[in-house]
């Protein structure tokens, strides 16, 4: 059985869409965030007390991204694959990083800038900064996604999970107004999937994440 430690909506969420379109059985451990300060016995499971932890066995894997690669491929090719050989191989693998490492990281800054920190040490113009950053990022997708389509591959992947939670966080930090008409159009479908609609009522007896009404 596999084990996911998670907040809602937080990096986590990409592990549990993952789960949720792959159809496979877990158990769901839904913490208030952030973990590390909130629930304090779950440094023993994981010290760095971030999330997602997802265990399978003797595996466990903290990054987010890494764990849909895992998901997708740890028994064979999946629907959320793609197999090396592919023409869209590269793209697909660039699409699962692309999310985390370009969109998300400056995300992050505007979360911490204006929800996390201290009311007297948040910085509107940092998070200014970074919001104007994941916006100039954002543009490249909309020569990578087609329209109507997904990232890479002809169909939804992996890719687009990754991709598709740092639309969610830009959701609820107030940065979806940056998005245009494509990238707009590319975000309702992915909340239109089965997959993520079930991933968001797997999570919906936590409530709200801290940093959502902080």
């Amino acid at each position: 059985m596999l084990t996911l430690w998670h907040c809602a909506d937080a990096r986590s969420f990409r592990a549990l869409w993952a789960l949720e379109e792959l159809g496979l059985p877990y158990e769901l451990k839904l913490l208030p965030f952030p973990p590390r300060v909130r629930q304090p016995e779950y440094l023993a499971e994981n010290p760095l007390g971030t999330i997602p932890l997802l265990v399978d066995g003797t595996t466990r894997m903290t990054e987010s991204a890494a764990i849909v690669q895992y998901l997708a491929t740890r028994e064979g090719p999946s629907v959320l694959s793609v197999e090396p050989g592919d023409p869209a191989y590269g793209a697909w693998l660039n699409g699962l990083h692309f999310g985390e490492a370009t969109l998300t990281f400056p995300q992050t800054l505007v979360l911490r800038y204006t929800r996390l920190e201290p009311k007297e040490r948040r910085n509107p113009q940092v998070a200014e900064d970074y919001g104007r950053w994941f916006a100039s990022r954002l543009k490249i997708l909309n020569e990578i996604v087609p329209e109507g389509g997904w990232y890479c591959a002809g169909r939804f992947t992996g890719a687009d999970i990754s991709v598709g939670y740092a639309l969610l966080l830009a959701e609820t930090l107030g940065l979806s107004e940056r998005f245009g008409p494509h990238i707009a159009a590319y975000w309702d479908r992915l909340q239109a999937r089965a997959g993520f609609q079930a991933a968001k009522r797997a999570q919906a007896s936590e409530g709200t994440p801290g940093w959502q009404s902080a």
